[in-house]
């Protein structure tokens, strides 16, 4: 039997064009009837979320790459000499289940603007075909089959990624980088009591589904990471990152143009993912709770007041618990900020900021834990810790800066007189600030 393509070739070359639509049509139907091949199209999105079983299909199907493959892509991890691999476009995969024979194909259709010579994004989909009287096997056996061999693989080589948007021909997509952090909740100088308060927290969160659907509230946890510069914020969302193995996703609101662009990018994040916005009082306007506006053309005196053209604080609230924050599962929304008081009480509330967790300067007992991570040869005893530990208590020394400071040398004696030193200066500079102040005040006054 012919192709469906060449008979359509042929009825195009001799029937004239107002009827070649129906006879087209009629071509394909009496094929799908004549063939014995049945094939499901399995799309990247459903609407505007990620399509799971495709995220599924993609993992899977690296694992089944064979002889017969002509082309598909190699990676790895800098860390990781385990060589990952995964389907290339147009390229078909054999695979085999309960002597079923089945074929996928990877497809990645071009989609082009009015204007021909300009493509403007891609469709990607996997195609799988089988014969048709194994259709009822392959839904209820083998895609669930796909699903579950996807969780194993991914449980066993997770490979974290680092999302940031990317603007391309004018549209924000995600695009990522493997995540390789070394943070960890053993790593970070801060209170050890904080430290598992967290960790009971997270805990809780992971194994709460349950107790969310049955309290009906969507699967999230808001937490507010608030402190100075270099106080370990970004640290801590790595460390948390690493404890749940889950993806991060860092997010510019300064990149995002509308309330629609910006429920498009968040839904098109994957459930069991962290999703930051760092410093959150530099990227909304706190002054002004109705609109935030960032305007992405180029003529400054065109002022459109439409919606659509607007971010709004309403807009990034409503999906962090309203309506659109039930658009996945499992999924963490971190703000960090270094002044907590310039933010919205709207931001604040319980149900969107779950945990206040507050990041402060350098103690004696976060020393003692960096001391122990760069000093390895001291035991965490030395004769200068006593004055540095006093030194810290009446100075603000991020955990940055003496983390700068005892990585300079590995001889002990060396860099803890350089700690001490450090210290003593910033004491000075910090003392003479003070009577800076007071004097600026007893003239004004």
């Amino acid at each position: 039997m012919s192709s469906p393509s060449t008979l359509l070739s042929l009825a195009s070359s001799i029937i004239v064009e107002p009827v070649q639509h129906c006879i087209q049509s009629a071509i394909r139907y009496l094929y799908t009837l004549c063939s014995t091949q049945l094939t499901i199209i399995i799309d990247e999105f459903r609407g505007i979320t990620r399509n799971h079983i495709y995220e599924a299909a993609e993992i899977y199907l690296g694992t089944k790459i064979g002889p017969n493959t002509k082309r598909f892509k190699v990676h790895n991890t800098t860390r990781d000499k385990k060589l990952y691999t995964s389907v290339e476009k147009n390229e078909e995969i054999a695979d085999t289940f309960q002597n079923v024979q089945l074929k996928w194909r990877f497809v990645c259709i071009q989609l082009k603007s009015p204007n021909p010579t300009i493509i403007t994004s891609e469709k990607n989909l996997f195609e799988l075909t089988f014969h048709k009287k194994f259709k009822e096997k392959v839904l209820n056996e083998y895609l669930p089959h796909v699903m579950e061999e996807y969780q194993r693989i991914k449980d066993n080589d997770k490979v974290m990624k680092l999302y940031a948007m990317n603007l391309s021909n004018d549209k924000a997509i995600w695009g990522s980088i493997n995540f390789e952090h070394p943070s960890t909740f053993g790593t970070l100088a801060m209170h050890e009591e904080t430290k598992a308060a967290i960790i009971h927290d997270l805990k809780r969160f992971v194994r709460g589904k349950d107790i969310y659907k049955r309290v009906g509230k969507a699967w999230k946890r808001g937490y507010l990471l608030y402190g100075p510069p270099g106080t370990g914020k970004s640290s801590l969302v790595a460390a948390m990152a690493n404890y749940l193995k889950y993806d991060i996703y860092d997010l510019e609101l300064t990149s995002v143009r509308s309330n629609s662009e910006l429920r498009r990018i968040l839904t098109s994040t994957t459930n069991r993912s962290i999703i930051v916005i760092e410093d959150i009082d530099c990227s909304v306007d706190i002054n002004d709770r109705q609109l935030i506006n960032y305007h992405y053309n180029n003529n400054n005196n065109n002022n459109n007041n439409n919606n659509n053209n607007k971010l709004t604080l309403s807009g990034l609230l409503n999906f962090i618990d309203g309506l659109w924050s039930s658009c996945g599962d499992e999924r963490i929304i971190i703000f960090t900020t270094n002044h907590i008081d310039r933010l919205d009480p709207a931001l604040l509330r319980s149900g969107r900021m779950d945990m206040h967790i507050p990041m402060s300067y350098c103690t004696p007992e976060g020393f003692r834990l960096l001391a122990s991570k760069y000093l390895t040869n001291c035991n965490n005893h030395h004769r200068l810790f006593g004055e540095i530990e006093g030194l810290i208590e009446n100075v603000q020394a991020t955990p940055a800066e003496m983390a700068g400071e005892l990585i300079k040398s590995d001889n002990p004696d060396i860099v803890l007189v350089e700690v001490v030193n450090f210290l003593k200066r910033k004491h000075t500079k910090e003392e003479k600030c003070r009577g800076t102040e007071k004097g600026a005040k007893r003239k004004k006054n």
